[in-house]
């Protein structure tokens, strides 16, 4: 199968898709055992020294990273695209035409609009990228549609079911609302969408959730947005503290770069 097709095949019985930043993260993840690895526009944002936010990155490094990404793990990349990058659905439609032909295997787009009045586009407009994004992306890339209502501190579940339900009749194979209040929203949506599939990040309401009953309610795909990042990051600080403090030997306990340039160049030899 082709990664398109693994992906897919993938959201049948249900999985964990964690997200990378570079390529050594990505290694890392299929290093691990994890069958497919998603970008995050936050997570390299933030590696760049950019505030994250619509279009903190352009849509070439995006796909430069998600195409790095890919071609070390020989893995399914699904490409965190935000908006689809244009204000048009021609545009976006062109955003996933360009992920088609650098081999991703799925696609991410949202209902942003970097408006901070009105965060979040009219229902129409929002239906309507994602339509055009779903007549390219047909058979040869999984599409997400995804509202950012809760994100976006618009708690209306309603609205979002709304949305998910649009975006699934109009093509979108994956239905995606990050950060829902609980899991009660959580299985709502599931429910409402059934039987395409749904992805979770994990967070407040699911942070301590485990996978199990995640997928037992209904999820068929778990994703960490940048809890990873935040995690490696928050290693990278409780090191340099060791280091001011003076304890060289705590702050560079760890894996040897040996070891990464090993990893590295086992990929590079595939």
């Amino acid at each position: 199968m082709n990664h398109y097709e693994r992906f897919l095949e993938l959201h049948a019985a249900g999985f964990v898709m964690p997200n990378a930043w570079d390529g050594t993260s990505a290694l890392l993840l299929a290093q691990a055992g994890f069958q497919a690895i998603g970008s995050s526009s936050a997570a390299l944002a933030s590696a760049l020294g950019r505030l994250d936010g619509r279009h903190a990155l352009t849509r070439e490094e995006h796909l430069a990273n998600a195409v790095l990404m890919q071609r070390l793990t020989d893995l399914p990349i699904n490409g965190d695209f935000e908006d689809g990058y244009g204000e048009s659905p021609e545009d976006v439609a062109r955003t996933v035409q360009m992920a088609i032909d650098a081999g991703l295997a799925g696609i991410g787009i949202e209902d942003t609009s970097a408006d901070p009045a009105a965060p979040i586009r009219d229902f129409d407009d929002a239906v309507a990228r994602v339509r055009a994004a779903a007549k390219v992306a047909k058979g040869r890339i999984v599409l997400t549609g995804r509202t950012d209502n809760y994100l976006q501190g618009r708690p209306d579940l309603d609205d979002t079911i709304r949305r998910l339900t649009a975006f699934a009749d109009v093509g979108a194979d994956v239905l995606y609302a990050p950060y829902p209040t609980d899991l009660a929203a959580v299985s709502a949506i599931v429910k409402a969408v059934a039987p395409k599939p749904v992805n979770v990040v994990v967070g407040a309401a699911t942070q301590i959730v485990p996978v199990a009953e995640l997928l037992a309610l209904g999820v068929r795909r778990i994703s960490m947005g940048v809890a990873l990042y935040s995690r490696a990051m928050t290693a990278f600080r409780d090191a340099a503290r060791q280091l001011a403090s003076g304890d060289i030997a705590a702050a560079t306990a760890g894996m040897s770069f040996r070891e990464i340039k090993q990893l590295i160049a086992d990929a590079n030899a595939r």
